[in-house]
């Protein structure tokens, strides 16, 4: 472990007038709070903040930040209080610790839904302070690190969402050495086979070759030399998960791909970028439409460089990047260049972006997305995404997604020109809607009165904007039918009670609900943003809870007076079944069924299992229960398995396609029942029906505690 003087010297080096004091005093107080913990690598659990704040000296990040890198833990983990480290480092440290807490207690690889709400918290959290993502970035680095500790499928969770989430996420802030890393660390888990392969490749290709960036390296300098251009040049060769992800996407095998290697020049100034790209140019070949100039047309990151490939020595592609010192610090750090200190101030780079701006630009075009699966489709697109330039026809630039094709363009000029497109014209020539935009491409679109967009569409387009406004034209398209879907819903929801969804009935509950009218609750509820069982509970509330039924909250034996529990969603369990009770930090008792798989993992914390029973009797229908159905695609199929599900007395809170084919509909339905004995009734209904091809209890392991 890094002792606290150690780590003091490591800020001095950038900020001799750092608060070497407070260091300390947090230091001390971390490692207090932490006594007695350990990670499962055996290590003081203390080890890893210490090891987190390091990783944020590298970034020359401010006294507050690696102070909440000490004590991000804390609040979570401890005894330890938000109001003690207000009262001990002051509220801004305080606010930064209770963030890193907040962002650690998102479960960001659940389910589709709540993954997207959750991003919409970490962006919530980023608005707020965007040093907390960065300590948050550093922790999951450095938890990747030393992931070997974890168990086999503990790691392969936390690579894969490390992979999806947080690697794009430090790429999207312009932190690209740890984007790389964190790939790499995660392509480790997910795929060793291909990386020790690749690695196998590189050191029989350095055998036969020798040590082919010395020499490049070399070749480069003495033409800048000779030109009397001052300036350092680096090579590399790139990570394995980076030359993994091209031979992917290019179909190529490792003998086949070129640009394996990569140069980086850094200069004095912006004129020097420009004309050591001269001299390459002149030296070596330049490989066609592999050229990029982020100079005079920055990301919104920051980021400034010039990209080009050339063919090298031996006919081999390099690729070369060029940019000044000033924006190599930009291109290393992102977005935390700005809170970055050279000899004791705040570093002054003209190419940092101010946090608030860049995350303005970030999460304004999420703000249109009207539902959980397209904000999440539009983070994603944003992650991953590289930009192509393109121009309207009067020189204006349009920023767009690499792959996008021309209604993306059109899209994002104006909703009502998208829905309009009826063709498009790229440099003068008329293309295919599919055709992929390239930089420096001039585009106009033709539009046509009455045109409307169509489902295949949603094919050809790549940016979340683009899309959302399809569904959203397709939608109303498909407002009828849902409607008509919302009706039967209604009515099967409403006899569950004896009563009948009367049009007085909808536009009473429409009216409560504050809702246009009947026709829009109906299809809201076909389009399942309504519950049925909500609408009903609005109109008639006193019929939904059966009178004699033993109350949910007497409903479990076992517990302490006066204490809770919660039915844990990854196997939803129901009165009837053998239950255990499992304690967990925040959340109290969370009752599991027994052979639920998340018990695995729990074996050995037998100090935290309770011995539970359901309470005998007549149980109220509000446990929910997730149905995975298949059915075939025919009309009047999904109405008649609403039926068949009302005439077992149980009332359908939830219902969402998981999949659409031309021939069978996926879909999870969540029913509320009574007991163990009232869902198999409702499945051997379903399980008779002929046009049900499969019913299943649906388990979603992602939803457990």
């Amino acid at each position: 472990m890094i002792d606290v003087e150690d780590l003091i010297a490591l800020v001095r080096n950038y900020n001799p007038k750092t608060n070497a004091d407070l260091i300390r005093e947090a230091y001390a107080y971390g490692r207090e709070m932490h006594e007695g913990q350990f990670r499962r690598s055996g290590e003081p659990y203390f080890t890893h903040p210490v090891a987190v704040a390091a990783i944020l000296t590298e970034q020359s990040l401010d006294d507050a930040t690696i102070i909440t890198a000490l004590l991000h833990d804390t609040i979570e983990d401890t005894r330890a209080s938000y109001q003690e480290v207000a009262r001990k480092f002051g509220e801004e440290i305080a606010e930064l610790v209770d963030g890193v807490t907040k962002l650690t207690n998102l479960q960001l690889s659940s389910t589709e839904t709540k993954q997207a709400e959750n991003f919409r918290k970490l962006f919530m959290a980023m608005s707020k302070d965007l040093r907390v993502i960065l300590v948050k970035l550093a922790d999951r680095l450095h938890n990747m690190r030393t992931i070997k500790s974890m168990r086999p499928e503990k790691q392969l969770q936390k690579a894969r969402e490390t992979m999806d989430i947080y690697a794009p996420l430090a790429g999207r802030m312009g932190m690209q050495w740890m984007r790389e890393e964190l790939e790499d660390l995660s392509f480790r888990v997910i795929n060793p086979e291909a990386r020790n392969s690749i690695i196998r490749r590189f050191i029989t290709l350095q055998r036969e070759t020798g040590d082919v960036i010395h020499k490049i390296t070399n070749d480069i300098r003495a033409e800048l030399e000779r030109e009397d251009i001052d300036a350092d040049v680096f090579g590399r060769a790139k990570k394995p998960y980076s030359i993994w992800r091209k031979m992917e996407e290019k179909q190529q095998s490792f003998s086949r791909l070129s640009d394996i290697y990569g140069f980086r020049v850094i200069t004095r100034s912006e004129m020097d970028c420009y004309r050591v790209l001269g001299v390459i140019h002149q030296r070596w070949r330049a490989v066609p439409t592999r050229f990029k100039d982020y100079i005079s047309q920055p990301k919104s990151n920051g980021y400034r460089s010039i990209h080009t490939t050339v063919s090298g020595r031996d006919g081999k592609r390099v690729e070369v990047q060029i940019r000044t010192r000033q924006m190599h610090e930009v291109a290393e750090s992102g977005v935390a260049a700005h809170w970055s200190y050279r000899d004791g101030v705040r570093a002054q780079n003209p190419f940092a972006v101010d946090p608030a701006k860049w995350l303005a630009s970030l999460t304004e075009r999420f703000e249109n997305a009207e539902d959980h699966s397209e904000f999440l489709e539009h983070v994603k697109l944003e992650m991953y995404s590289d930009k192509v330039f393109t121009f309207t026809p009067k020189g204006e630039v349009v920023s767009l997604p690499k792959g996008a094709t021309p209604l993306d363009y059109a899209y994002s000029i104006h909703t009502r020109i998208g829905d309009s497109c009826v063709g498009a014209k790229v440099d003068g020539i008329r293309v295919p809607l599919w055709t992929r935009l390239k930089n420096g491409q001039s585009v106009e679109i033709l539009t046509a009165e009455g045109q409307r967009p169509q489902g295949t569409w949603l094919d050809i387009v790549v940016t979340g904007r683009a899309k959302a406004a399809i569904r959203k034209s397709l939608r109303e398209e498909d407002r009828e039918r849902f409607v008509k879907l919302g009706r039967e819903l209604a009515r099967v929801a409403f006899e569950h009670v004896g009563k009948k969804a009367s049009e007085k009935a909808l536009a009473t509950a429409a009216k409560q609900m504050s809702l246009g009218s009947a026709e829009e609750l109906l299809a809201r509820l076909g389009s399942a943003e309504l519950a049925a069982s909500d609408v009903v509970r609005t109109v008639y509330p006193e019929l939904v809870r059966e009178s004699s039924a033993i109350d949910s909250k007497r409903a479990v034996l076992g517990l302490s007076e006066g204490e809770s529990y919660n039915r844990a969603q990854c196997c939803q369990p129901v009165p009837g079944e053998r239950i255990v009770g499992i304690t967990y930090r925040g959340k109290g008792v969370v009752i599991h069924a027994i052979d639920c798989p998340s018990l695995e993992e729990l074996e050995t914390e037998t100090n935290r299992w309770i011995d539970l029973q359901w309470h005998s009797g007549p149980h109220a229908p509000e446990y929910t229960v997730s149905l995975d159905i298949t059915i075939s695609n025919d009309t009047g199929v999904l109405g008649r398995i609403c039926t068949l599900i009302g005439e077992q007395k149980a009332n359908i809170s939830d219902l969402r396609f998981e999949d659409r084919k031309p021939d069978f509909y996926r879909l999870i339905v969540d029913v509320d029942l009574r007991d163990v004995e009232h869902l198999h009734a409702v499945m051997l209904a379903l399980e008779a029906e002929s046009d049900v091809a499969r019913v299943r209890r649906y388990r979603n392991l992602d939803r457990r505690p």
